[in-house]
């Protein structure tokens, strides 16, 4: 009997070292809010678990951050912001001590194309993919949303939106903003159906899609109005398909 109970536990053990982290990415069409922040707070599954805030496609913008604070002031969370416009002095910890040791990231709007090439340059895209592998929670709207994905478009550079190329955690193109801007629509579709973007996934401004895996878990919305989409290609025709949606959980503020 000694023998079996210590094998069992012997196995148990094999399993849990063996068990893959969930990588969990969670999207929304637009900039996050308090009932968005709320429900990363409970995809860590933690209390109180540490959130940081990177702001780099605003520039550090300092209203963004003052507003990241006031956000999280009443909700049961350690907030951090990852500044990259900064100056090296010896107490600063390193970017990747500083999101390596988060529960959840939350990456803001603004200028996705900079952002992108400001993370390369720091070495950030290699660092965010060692957190997502190993299970802290991605999250994001609007330039912070479409970073996750191979690419989409952006209205980074002047006159028109164009193509950007992202991080590839999914395999897949993105669309924010797809209602609430009235171009983003049509030229997703039409940059899908030319083959210029893969199919994938659009969102309005206050819907969100949780991926776990790469794989489409849910879709939320804080409201009755707001959707998200697949768009791909079908008998040489764009095809829409409307993501059935669940209420934004009410998680409690304390």
């Amino acid at each position: 009997m000694k023998k079996i109970v210590a094998a069992l536990i012997t196995f148990s053990f094999t399993l849990t070292m063996n068990a893959q982290p969930t990588k969990t990415i969670f999207i929304t069409g637009g900039d996050f809010s308090v009932p968005f922040i709320n429900y990363v707070i409970g995809l860590t599954h933690k209390a109180n678990p540490r959130v940081c805030f990177i702001p780099t496609a605003s520039a550090d913008n300092p209203y963004g951050i003052t507003h990241w604070y006031e956000m999280c002031a009443e909700l049961p969370v350690h907030p951090y912001v990852l500044r990259t416009f900064i100056n090296s002095s010896p107490e600063q910890k390193s970017f990747e001590e500083t999101i390596l040791s988060m529960d959840a990231i939350i990456v803001g709007g603004g200028n996705t194309l900079n952002m992108m090439a400001i993370w390369k340059a720091q070495g950030i895209d290699t660092i965010l993919r060692k957190a997502y592998d190993k299970g802290i929670v991605m999250a994001g709207g609007s330039a912070g949303s479409l970073c996750w994905f191979l690419g989409g478009t952006t209205d980074s550079r002047p006159k028109q939106l164009t193509i950007v190329n992202c991080l590839g955690f999914i395999q897949t193109s993105h669309c924010p903003h797809y209602h609430s801007e009235p171009g983003r629509r049509p030229l997703y579709q039409q940059l899908v159906l030319s083959g210029q973007l893969p199919a994938g996934y659009a969102c309005d401004d206050r819907a969100g899609i949780l991926f776990e895996n790469e794989k489409l878990i849910r879709s939320v919305a804080a409201d009755k109005d707001s959707h998200s989409y697949f768009v791909s290609v079908a008998d040489g025709k764009i095809r829409e398909e409307q993501l059935p949606i669940e209420p934004l959980p009410q998680i409690p503020v304390h």
